[in-house]
């Protein structure tokens, strides 16, 4: 598909997912999203809609760009295994051959066997969509802050050692050299950089699913999980299909691969979409936005602690942006990864609302913790710093989250901007009470 097909897609799908204004998040409910477009609720399958145009607050007199710090999770991709096609499609293989489909059930079965046969091959890869999204947010981000690129500006790009994440990061510096040729350009993919690209902290993680944890995620999944009425629509003997297929992981499977197309070329040739109402796809996002919540956000239920796998990539963002303070034109830093790492990322720094924590699962959508507002496809976090010249102590630093002002938990006369002294004060004090804490002194 040609990118001005994408660009006419990115059009019809701009209510879809992602960031929007803090204004519109809060005016219209989780509900009222998925009723203009079901795809909103694919929560990290969603697309990134990059055709919004967001104004900014000018910075304070004198103050200009000149160094960005960024993490970004790669574009838009194929599904990453087909266990989440094979399932839905078995089911229907097998009730085909017993005569027991109906026609809309059989042409379920058709479409989800070319989307099979499309995504052979490819699983996990990143899409040609995702490499326009990547150059469209590096062009985003030379424009709006061209002082920062200006003359040979060094760009220093890293990218975890997955192949999607390597691509993402040759698209978003394609996308910058196609405004710059002159730009002095560094790019790495190294096992050497995984420890805080991408870490994975086992203490952390074993206490994910805690017992406790996973019997009240489950509590809040038993009455949002049957679909007894698609299961009627696609199987013509009730008494086969409560005896062979599984209701609970057939109708999440079939509609997660309805929901990850909008990011592939199949999105144009499915419409088994339609078979879900508006109360199905929302009771399915209320699930996967609290999975992602408890499993990588600041849930209580399980410690509270999750987003403090990411320490050593905040503490490394932390860290080179003081050596770079320190030179007359650093450039940009430029991190690309993946969307486990983004939100928690974006949980200990407690962006916007998202350090929210409790342990009522209920709450999480009124609130507006709503992961797919974090993490859709080539989300990102940008540090943006700001000085009057090489000798200015004050440095300021906003932060946008999928190109929107965001705002820190750090107090500030000057907000959305903030004195870098107390953001990087405030960041480092909450990681050393952190590792004071699990070493017990």
């Amino acid at each position: 598909m040609t990118e001005r097909r994408y660009g006419r897609l990115f059009t019809v799908v701009i209510l879809l997912c992602g960031m929007v204004t803090s204004g519109l998040a809060q005016s219209l409910s989780a509900y009222d999203r998925i009723s203009k477009d079901r795809r909103f609720s694919a929560s990290n399958y969603c697309i990134y809609p990059d055709t919004i145009v967001f104004k900014y607050t000018p910075p304070p007199t004198g103050k200009r760009p000149f160094y960005i710090s960024h993490y970004s999770r790669h574009g838009s991709r194929y599904l990453s295994n087909r266990k989440g096609y094979d399932i839905p499609y078995k089911m229907l293989q097998k009730a085909d051959s017993a005569g027991k489909l109906t026609p809309i059930g059989k042409n379920v079965m058709e479409q989800l066997a070319s989307i099979i046969s499309d995504s052979e091959g490819r699983w996990g890869d990143l899409t040609e969509l995702g490499k326009q999204q990547q150059r469209g947010i590096a062009r985003r981000m030379m424009t709006r802050f061209p002082e920062v690129f200006e003359g040979k500006a060094h760009i220093n790009a890293r990218s975890t050692t997955v192949n999607r994440c390597i691509l993402s990061m040759g698209s978003a510096v394609q996308g910058m050299m196609s405004k710059n040729p002159k730009l002095q350009i560094s790019m790495d993919a190294s096992r050497h950089d995984m420890e805080y690209m991408n870490h994975q902290d086992q203490v952390l993680r074993d206490s994910m699913t805690s017992i406790h944890a996973k019997k009240i995620y489950d509590a809040y999944c038993t009455n949002r999980e049957h679909n007894p009425r698609l299961i009627a629509l696609l199987f013509n003997d009730s008494v086969y299909a409560k005896e062979n297929v599984d209701e609970v992981w057939f109708n999440y499977y079939l509609l997660k691969s309805a929901l990850i197309q909008q990011n592939t070329r199949m999105g144009h040739h499915i419409n088994y979409l339609d078979l879900f109402t508006f109360e199905d796809i929302h009771q399915y996002w209320q699930k996967e936005n609290a999975w992602w919540y408890f499993m990588y956000g600041p849930a209580l239920i399980n410690g509270g602690k999750q987003p403090f796998t990411q320490r050593y990539l905040l503490r490394k963002i932390i860290e080179e942006a003081d050596s770079c303070l320190r030179l007359k034109k650093p450039g940009v830093q430029l991190r690309f990864g993946h969307e486990t790492i983004i939100l928690p990322l974006t949980c200990l720094m407690e962006i916007n609302h998202f350090g929210y924590q409790t342990t009522d699962l209920e709450t999480l959508e009124e609130h507006g913790w709503w992961a797919c507002m974090v993490f859709p496809m080539a989300s990102n976090i940008q540090f943006v710093f700001y000085r009057e010249d090489f000798y200015d102590k004050d440095v300021l630093v906003k932060v946008l989250l999928n190109e929107e002002e965001a705002t820190l938990p750090v107090k500030s006369d000057i907000a959305p901007y903030y004195h870098w002294a107390d953001v990087r004060d405030y960041y480092l004090q909450k990681l050393e009470q952190y590792e004071r804490e699990r070493s017990g002194k």
